[in-house]
């Protein structure tokens, strides 16, 4: 390309909203590779949550409401237009999805199909035997931190604000949580959608909050301010100091929506994916099974912990702090903030030695 080309590519992106995308890398947990990620729609998302927002607020609403999540996931994953524009086999390779872990390969005839397939994670995905440990809900890329100021992982409000993740009218949980680490897992189009339960314990609130659909391009999560406690989400709390239980005191899960994501479909079964039933309260949840899934797109898993309950894995620590390794969160945070990607049911966290049932 000519320096005048360049020239002109450059003004194009300026004029249409566009600017310069640095990439985006995480550090690979089975190998500790360095790995750049491919981001869907990464140009779509950078013009949308641009300061073209600004001057259009009546579209960048429009476009994050959930009737037109809805439509984007229609026309994106069910229509048989959309099957035919994407190709099936282009889409796997695209996408780098691995059939050969699904349960029901030979069904999964469409990208809605794709994205809500089930697996065999009772051999894919294994979990640490001891009874301390908490383990990832999902197959995602991790950060985690701290809501004490005085702590190492401490990061100022901008993931999510406590108040507005919960709810305000749940003062019981604000109390309990105001302290507390926090694990954030950002799930990729590309990966399996299905929740799993990050420690064993007896549901004591379950509930759903309103509200938007932005995406969990890091892109978009930098921009906007406290993104996830703006999202319409889901919200289970988990008392693990019970029979049976992880002993790490209250957990909450918060299942996050984002663009095209139209529902969180709760579904626990306690065996495989055996007759999954809907959550309520008093419902005893096994470490490692399926809790919920998503509908197709990307979406993110935060869990809030009470203070002094657990510690965090020390590879996901060490990693999220490797000055070296670009990231678009340590751009947006200005300091190193480098996610991990996860598999479900492995290792996060465990009880620490102080505490237990």
């Amino acid at each position: 390309m000519t320096g005048a080309q360049h020239d002109t590519s450059a003004k194009r992106r300026a004029v249409s909203g566009h600017t310069p995308l640095t990439p985006h890398h995480y550090v690979r947990r089975s190998d500790r590779q360095v790995v750049t990620e491919r981001l869907l729609g990464d140009y779509t998302i950078n013009f949308l949550y641009s300061p073209v927002r600004e001057r259009a607020r009546w579209l960048f609403k429009a476009l994050t409401s959930r009737q037109v999540s809805k439509l984007l996931g229609l026309l994106c994953f069910d229509l048989p237009l959309a099957r035919r524009l994407v190709g099936q086999q282009r889409f796997l390779n695209a996408c780098g999805v691995d059939l050969g872990e699904a349960v029901d390969a030979e069904t999964l005839d469409t990208p809605r199909k794709i994205f809500e397939r089930r697996i065999r994670y009772w051999d894919r995905r294994p979990m640490p035997d001891e009874p301390d440990a908490v383990v990832a809900p999902a197959d995602a890329r991790v950060l985690v931190g701290s809501l004490r100021a005085d702590s190492q992982l401490f990061i100022k409000d901008k993931f999510f604000a406590v108040e507005e993740l919960f709810g305000r009218n749940k003062r019981q949980w604000l109390d309990r949580f105001g302290d507390g680490e926090w694990a954030i897992f950002r799930l990729t189009p590309d990966q399996y959608h299905y929740n799993h339960t990050p420690a064993a314990g007896v549901v004591v609130d379950f509930y759903e909050i309103s509200g938007r659909y932005h995406a969990c391009n890091p892109s978009a999560v930098v921009q906007v301010v406290t993104p996830f406690s703006k999202n319409r989400r889901v919200v289970t709390v988990i008392d693990t100091d019970v029979a049976g239980g992880t002993g790490v005191g209250l957990v909450a899960m918060i299942e996050v929506v984002a663009l095209m994501i139209g529902d969180v479909v709760q579904c626990y079964s306690a065996e495989r994916y055996a007759d999954p039933q809907p959550l309520r309260v008093g419902m005893f949840l096994a470490r490692g099974a399926p809790k919920s899934r998503y509908r197709p797109g990307s979406s993110t898993d935060v869990l809030i912990f009470q203070k002094g309950r657990i510690r965090f894995a020390a590879d996901l620590v060490a990693n999220q702090l490797r000055a070296e390794v670009p990231s678009r969160f340590s751009l947006g945070f200005a300091q190193p903030l480098v996610e991990t990607d996860v598999k479900v049911r492995s290792l996060i966290a465990r009880r620490t030695e102080a505490t237990g049932p």
